[in-house]
């Protein structure tokens, strides 16, 4: 029963969301005005026979992580992603965990900056939300990978050109940075597995992590090879939001340069991927 509710749930709320209120082109020709599952699963991080799966009720026990990132996606209230969780069968999260809930004015704040490629982490730097621009100039990352720390130590990088300096310098920020969110939330039992798998394989992480190094991340100047556009060199910017903990990650270009024309390029081209 709590199955079926949780799917029924879902359904009902993707009806309500618009793709232009999610940030995402309408498309052509819709049947109805709510988000389609594979908009759902696009802004989720998660496939489309899963979000099937689960509003059909074939798929049981979502976790944690799949149900915050389903909130994000429908726009939910506080209120309305606390009574998902319950549906869910599960406590909604609490004090001593690293928050994921994006404010309404934060979401506002995103939807209006359409030609910015922009996205928003939480202290652990794990993708919570990107809008389309960012998506087309960044990838699309699931699983594991939404995680930076984890993509980068782990997993398959980024499309940010490194030098060795600049790629020692970014390890030497993560580790510092995940090591104080880890001081910041000694509850939270994901972000202890996620330290826990780093440090068991990957050696250089383990050596960071026990070296106890720190150095400040900054605002820099980014070199993003883009299989389509080519290079584009960005001004990147991380905005912290007082009282959340969040990380909103704003990448942008000057004014009339050649890399603004491959940025608006690259929106229009982003565009429709994710249209077709």
């Amino acid at each position: 029963m709590a199955t079926t509710e949780f799917g029924h749930t879902v359904r009902r709320w993707r009806d309500r969301v618009s793709p232009e209120a999610a940030g995402l082109p309408a498309g052509g020709h819709r049947r109805a005005a709510g988000l389609r599952r594979e908009e759902l699963a696009l802004l989720a991080g998660i496939s489309v026979d899963y979000v099937t799966r689960l509003e059909q009720g074939r798929a049981a026990n979502p976790s944690e992580q799949v149900v915050e990132a389903l909130g994000r996606a429908l726009r939910l209230t506080s209120a309305e992603r606390e009574h998902l969780f319950h549906v869910a069968g599960l406590v909604p999260p609490g004090q001593g965990t690293v928050p994921a809930y994006i404010t309404p004015s934060v979401q506002r704040m995103l939807d209006r900056l359409t030609g910015t490629p922009v996205a928003v982490s939480d202290a652990a730097w794990t993708l919570l939300l990107a809008n389309p621009l960012y998506v087309a100039l960044m990838g699309h990352h699931q699983g594991n990978e939404r995680n930076a720390i984890w993509r980068n130590f782990l997993g398959s990088g980024s499309r940010v050109r490194h030098t060795p300096e600049s790629l020692r310098l970014l390890e030497i920020s993560q580790v510092a940075q995940l090591r104080a969110t880890a001081n910041r939330y000694p509850a939270d039992q994901r972000l202890r597995r996620l330290i826990a798998e780093l440090r068991s394989r990957s050696p250089r992480f383990a050596q960071l992590w026990e070296s106890g190094e720190v150095t400040p991340h900054v605002a820099s100047r980014k070199t993003i090879d883009h299989p389509v556009v080519g290079p584009l060199t960005l001004d990147c910017d991380i905005l912290s939001v007082a009282g959340s903990d969040l990380r909103i990650m704003v990448y942008t270009a000057e004014p009339d340069s050649e890399d603004a024309e491959k940025l608006a390029l690259l929106g229009v081209v982003g565009t429709q991927s994710l249209t077709s």
